[in-house]
Parts: structure tokens; sequence; C-alpha cells
């Protein structure tokens, strides 16, 4: 462990990071209306993309009649400029769309960002990097049909507590939404609700997250009235997990975690007595909370790895991954309690085929796990067993954005902005390539029939567009 921890080489996700997960968001009153006009109905849960990965954080969409093919003049309803660097994938909530992104300023002369320690011994990352430079960390609000700014907030601007990975971003974890207010997190720099006009009704401090200089990449997630935040440090020393009420703000409950740093966004499941349980990853442990309390429920042997996948859900079963420097995928059944390692809670372990920072996708019956080349690996999410392996990208391509699925499909986004849809299902078979033409690290969502996928410099809304 204390081998790993010292040369743990992270590249944070965009999340998907994270930034990093949530359930679906509970039911909202109809309507609203405001300075930027009216919001229109609150839509069905799976009309919406409302968090990290989407309704149940899988990656997964119903929408059908989708785009499958694009080009910069054809199928884009908009593009829009989103200055500044982040990882954190696009929310969509009716006609509103909700990104984050931190804007880097100078050099703060004379400021000294935090200084780590692991296991006693001083640390400081060799990819750390910007922590002295001043950056503006935004939250901003766009039309989902125009593609218009409505508004935009600063919610800090200065100097960071943290430094952050060179190939990462100080807005990673990807916001979510009720429906009413919007929720954004920024590790040391703060927790922070708007409601749809860009009122800001709560911010809060859970203290300073240390996490070796490479920033975090947990997502927020939301349960009935909280919002939870995985918060693992260092060496474990500071690890928490911990809940507020997502009306006030105010601390519901916090726990202490024997685990050290993570970058992977938990998941919640209903068990099979019906029960909902909050299953977080780390290095040591994989471990599930009662999401009301924080109270643990049960534990299992941890990836012993870098933890940034987040868990995949099928049904009351969870897949947890990592991806270096070991490669590990876990089929664990859920509705156990305490120590379940060696039982059969345990359903299968695979040992191939993970990204470093790719979560896994669950569809239609099959696992997929896609590596950091864009090699895909299909299992039969029941047994384990291999399905194909082997299936390849056209091109040669490097992955941070996790994949996502709808209508049989599945699409791929690489970090050179092209994007790949396969045809779901036992046998490998690329459909289409289209490119963006500029890099993709953030997961892409999907909305009342458009595709939102975030570039390195515009967020881009593509629709299937009459006469194209």
């Amino acid at each position: 462990m204390r081998t790993l921890a010292k040369t743990l080489t992270v590249s944070l996700l965009f999340l998907a990071v994270a930034a990093m997960t949530l359930p679906a968001p509970a039911a909202a009153p109809v309507g609203a209306a405001g300075p930027i006009g009216p919001i229109g109905p609150r839509l069905a849960d799976d009309s919406n993309w409302p968090q990290w990965r989407g309704p149940g954080s899988n990656g997964i969409s119903s929408e059908t009649g989708l785009p499958m093919y694009w080009t910069e003049t054809e199928n884009i309803l908009w593009k829009t400029a989103i200055e500044g660097l982040s990882h954190s994938s696009p929310i969509v909530w009716g006609n509103r769309v909700f990104v984050t992104t931190a804007v880097r300023g100078e050099v703060v002369p004379g400021h000294e960002v935090a200084v780590h320690s692991l296991f006693g011994e001083a640390y400081l990352h060799p990819d750390a990097v910007d922590g002295n430079r001043s950056h503006k960390l935004e939250v901003l609000c766009l039309d989902a049909e125009t593609g218009e700014v409505l508004w935009t907030s600063v919610v800090y601007e200065g100097p960071m507590y943290e430094d952050r990975h060179r190939r990462g971003s100080f807005a990673a974890p990807t916001p979510t939404t009720d429906g009413e207010l919007v929720y954004t997190w920024f590790g040391s720099e703060g927790m922070f609700a708007f409601d749809f006009d860009g009122n800001q009704v709560w911010s809060a401090d859970l203290g300073d997250i240390a996490t070796i200089g490479l920033g975090v990449g947990t997502s927020p997630v939301l349960y009935e009235n909280l919002v939870i935040l995985q918060c693992d440090e260092n060496d474990g020393q500071k690890s928490f997990i911990a809940a507020l009420d997502k009306k006030t703000g105010e601390e519901v409950w916090r726990k202490s975690r024997p685990v050290q740093i993570s970058w992977t966004t938990p998941n919640l499941v209903e068990n099979p007595e019906g029960k909902t349980e909050l299953v977080t990853v780390s290095h040591e442990f994989t471990i599930a909370y009662d999401p009301a309390t924080g109270e643990e429920v049960w534990r299992t042997d941890g990836v012993r790895s870098n933890p940034i996948a987040t868990p995949v859900v099928d049904g009351s079963r969870v897949f947890v991954s990592a991806g270096f420097p070991r490669k590990i995928t876990m089929a664990i059944d859920t509705g156990g309690t305490g120590d379940i390692t060696g039982t059969d809670y345990r359903a299968w372990d695979y040992e191939k085929g993970t990204a470093y920072v790719v979560s896994n996708l669950f569809y239609q019956g099959y696992l997929y796990l896609l590596n950091d080349q864009g090699i895909l690996t299909c299992l039969d999410a029941d047994t384990g067993e291999l399905v194909y392996e082997g299936g390849r990208v056209p091109i040669p391509a490097t992955f941070k954005a996790s994949p996502v699925a709808f209508d049989g499909k599945i699409l791929l986004a690489s970090e050179d902005g092209d994007v790949f849809i396969i045809k779901a299902g036992p046998v490998h078979e690329l459909m289409i390539s289209n490119s963006l033409g500029e890099p993709i690290w953030a997961s892409p969502a999907i909305a009342n029939g458009t595709i939102f996928i975030r570039g390195g410099q515009h967020l881009y809304a593509i629709r299937e567009m009459s006469g194209s």
C-alpha cells in the first residue's frame, strides 16, 4: 500500500471524472418562472440528464431518434464557447443546461499550496500544477434550445488550496440537480447550491480536502433530502463521507473512512430487500453505507488500485473497477451485512480490460469495459464470462470520457475529439465515426432528443435536424 500511494499518477476525470453520480431525482413541482423566462414543466427523470452519468448514474438513455452522423454544419443544433478548463460533464433539466469551469489566472506571489505527507514522509506529486495561480470557479446555465448563456456565477476567485494534475481541472466534479436547485462541488473551495434563476441559495465549507496535489474528482450524490460527498484524502488519516441538507447546506452526518485518497463517485443501489445502499470504492475497501444515516452496512476488498471509476449498477448487483496499476472488475450482490469477503455476495472478478479513468457500462445484459486505448471487452454481466474482447476503434485514440448508451448503441468519445458509435450486443460492430475537431475529456449527456458534448473549447448540442 505504501508503494502504491507514493506512485499514484492519477489523471483526474472530467469527470468522470469525477467530476465525476447520483440517484434519479425526486419529483419536483410543475412549472416555474423567473427573470430568465419560464423553465417549463418538470420532466420525467429519463427525459433529463440530472447528474454524472445521467439517470441512475449508469450512462444510459432511453432516448430514440438521436443523430448517428454530424459535421460542423450538419446536425449541430448549436455550439457555445465555454472559457476555462473543465472535465465536468454537462447536466440537463428541461430547457436548462448547467456546466462548471475553472478559468486560469496569473501567479499569486508568495502563495503556497498545501504541503502533503504520505505515511509520515513529505510527498510532492510530479504532475501537480497551478495551485499558485488565481482561478475563477464558475457555474453557467445555458438555454438547451439555443445555447445562449443565461447566467454565470463566480463562486470563488483567488489562489487554490491544492494543485491539480497537469491534465486535470479544478472543475472536475459534475453538478447535479433535483429540478429545483443545482448543486456544485469544488473541493476545498466549497459546495454551492443555486436556483434555476442563478441565485445562490446556500454554500458550505467541508474543510480542506487534501488530494496529494491532484485535485478532487468525486461528484455530489443526491438521496432524498441529502447531498452526499465522498471525501477521501491523502493516506487516509482524514478521509470521510458526509451528507448535507439539500435545502440549507447544513451538515446532517459525517463518517470517517479508513481509506486512502480516491477520485471515484459513489452510486446508489436498491438491494433485494428494497433498501437503498450507497456503494463507495477505495483502494482498501468497497463499503456500502445507509445513505440516510451514514452507518456502514457491509464491506469487502477494495480495488487495490487507483479508485477513479464510478460503480455500475444492474438491479441489486453492483460492479466496481479500477484500471491502474491493477486492472480489476468485481461483481458484488448487495443485501449483505458485515464483512462479505469470501462469501457468495462476491459474485465474480475479472482482471483485464479496464481503463485508468473511464467508468464501465452495463447495458442490455452485458457489461462493457473500455480501456485507455478504446478497446472494448464485453462480459456476460450475470456470470462474468467473456463474450468478446479486443473490440477496437478504427484509429489510434485515448479515452478519458466514459461511454454512454442509447437505442441499442454505445457512444465513445476520445481525447482527440473523435466520437465512435458502436452497436451494442454480443458482436463488436463499428457503426459510424464523427469528429468535433477539439479534445473531449468530459462524458456526454443525452436529453430531449439531443446529445450534449463538452469539448475543450465549446459545448455542443447535437440533434437530428430535418433536411440534413
